[in-house]
């Protein structure tokens, strides 16, 4: 059965405490699943924000014995302005004046929506830790909450509700939970304590957290993630790019530091001696944008994502969305490891859908590459083709186009149009220079194989790979390079898929894993 769009939103219990004229109205537009909220201010008219829009109820304004009236018929204020009605999830926020008094209200409707994490339901159930991003309203605690009630089939989850908008206002959790327990916060400024507490008295085998915003919750966030446990939660921000900038939550995402190399190191990487790299692993594994209810991008390595960013380079994501039918769709970006390379020259990226021909190809047997260049001299771009005797089509809009050539002081500036070619997934080859020699680089990447590991998580992975098949083939042990913490521990994780024991030996920085099978 798909249990997708079977939607309970416990409406009538909110429309029982507005204003009579209100709910009538309210019933009399009959959009039930479209409604957002309803907003009351005192000396306004009352209006309904809907998916298409807003909508006055009646001409006449609020009274302040109206907003009482709805004030006595929730629950009780708690500090941060926030109520609800009991075994349901609607939320009714308060606005005060400065006497503390209550002059406007929004009721915003609560709804369960099951199934609605089918899209992702494997990364959930995958055991890694996963942080979602959006905007408010998109959906992010409705997923939360789906989670919990799938999880909770099969471990034992804990969720941490600071304001009752996961299971629901009173004392029994809303049933849309499913079998997860549910540990209430007393104040906003508490929640870092009663994570920690959730971990240490109730032993859960996941935590759902929603809206983790301030340090000591990214703090307490990291602690839980240290300790094995799986986390699921949501923070302000709605892209990555939004959570690097955010000085208290970059933390989540591994920090941000600048770095500054040798004159040699700086050569060889043909960058600029300072330089920002990731501080330390992410707490989290996987990082979800919801960009709307039915489309989300998927940063399956976060610690891949990050550095990509850092470094200036196209990230590798999956966008998966739901089309008009219900169909899921998963669409493949470049991943972070087979991404462009900087070399002293151009950066590169294999081009979807298409194999690059080898060296030994001659330039009539190519396809053409269709290629939109942003801030590049096309008659460069043209001249360099030429002379490398490669087919290039240079297209006028980016939707004709298979991948962007652009320079790095315009990648840097994220304009819209980098940004909606990343979104697609489309390859961005960054030129350090708008010159022929940079072009000519840049080509002879696109139209050449390059079949060599990019990086060193690639080579280690790779490694890992070849060890865990020869100890399936019979040898009895397998050690493998030094490798940092997050390296490790992403070979480790290889090991046990593969039904294999492993283990780290050694003192950093020559620490090391061991793969085995145990008798």
């Amino acid at each position: 059965m798909n249990e997708y769009n079977h939607i309970t939103d416990d409406l009538d219990a909110m429309l029982s405490v507005l204003p009579v004229d209100i709910c009538a109205a309210l019933q009399q537009i009959n959009q039930r699943d479209e409604l957002l909220e309803v907003i009351l201010d005192l000396g306004r008219v009352p209006t309904a924000r809907y998916t298409d829009g807003e909508v006055v109820l009646r001409e006449t304004e609020v009274t302040r014995e109206e907003v009482q009236a709805v004030v006595s018929r929730v629950g009780e204020f708690d500090a941060d302005n926030r109520a609800g009605i009991a075994r349901t999830l609607h939320r009714i926020a308060a606005i005060r004046n400065r006497k503390a008094d209550i002059v406007g209200i929004t009721c915003r409707v609560g709804r369960a929506v099951y199934g609605t994490i089918a899209i992702i339901q494997d990364i959930i159930e995958s055991g890694k830790s996963i942080l979602l991003l959006g905007r408010p309203g998109v959906g992010k605690t409705t997923m939360l909450r789906e989670a919990a009630r799938v999880l909770a089939e099969t471990k034992r989850v804990i969720i941490v509700d600071t304001s009752n908008e996961i299971g629901g206002d009173g004392d029994i959790p809303h049933p849309a939970v499913g079998r997860a327990r549910r540990m209430q916060v007393e104040m906003p400024s508490l929640q870092h304590e009663v994570m920690i507490e959730a971990v240490e008295n109730h032993n859960p085998e996941v935590i759902i957290i929603d809206e983790i915003g301030r340090e000591l919750e990214a703090m307490a966030a990291r602690t839980i993630a240290e300790r094995g446990v799986q986390l699921i939660a949501t923070a302000h921000g709605n892209t990555l790019d939004n959570l690097l900038l955010n000085p208290t939550l970059s933390d989540l995402v591994g920090g941000v530091e600048s770095v500054t190399l040798s004159d040699e190191e700086a050569r060889r990487r043909g960058t600029q001696k300072t330089i920002l790299e990731r501080r330390a692993p992410p707490t989290f594994d996987v990082l979800i944008e919801i960009q709307d209810r039915q489309r989300l991008l998927i940063h399956h390595s976060l610690a891949e994502s990050v550095d990509a960013m850092l470094r200036g380079r196209p990230l590798g994501a999956e966008l998966c969305y739901r089309d008009q039918e219900g169909e899921i769709h998963k669409e493949q970006s470049i991943p972070a490891s087979l991404q462009q390379r900087e070399k002293g020259k151009a950066s590169a990226a294999p081009l979807p859908n298409a194999t690059p021909p080898t060296r030994h190809v001659s330039p009539r047997d190519m396809e053409p590459v269709s290629i939109f260049p942003y801030g590049v001299a096309r008659n460069r771009l043209e001249r360099a083709a030429q002379r490398m005797r490669v087919p290039i089509h240079i297209a006028k809009d980016l939707g004709q186009s298979q991948v962007l050539v652009t320079t790095k002081g315009f990648y840097r500036k994220r304009p819209r149009l980098v940004v909606d070619a990343e979104r697609r997934g489309m390859p961005i080859y960054v030129l350090r220079a708008n010159t022929v020699s940079q072009m000519e680089a840049c080509l002879n990447d696109l139209f050449t194989s390059d079949d060599e590991p990019s990086n060193p998580l690639q080579k280690a992975l790779q490694e890992a790979e070849e060890a865990i098949r020869q100890v399936l083939g019979g040898i009895p042990e397998m050690t493998l390079s030094p490798q940092n913490a997050y390296i490790r521990r992403r070979q480790h994780e290889m090991a046990r898929d593969a039904d294999l024991t492993s283990e780290s030996r050694g003192k950093e920085p020559h620490r090391r894993v061991s793969i085995y099978r145990e008798s």
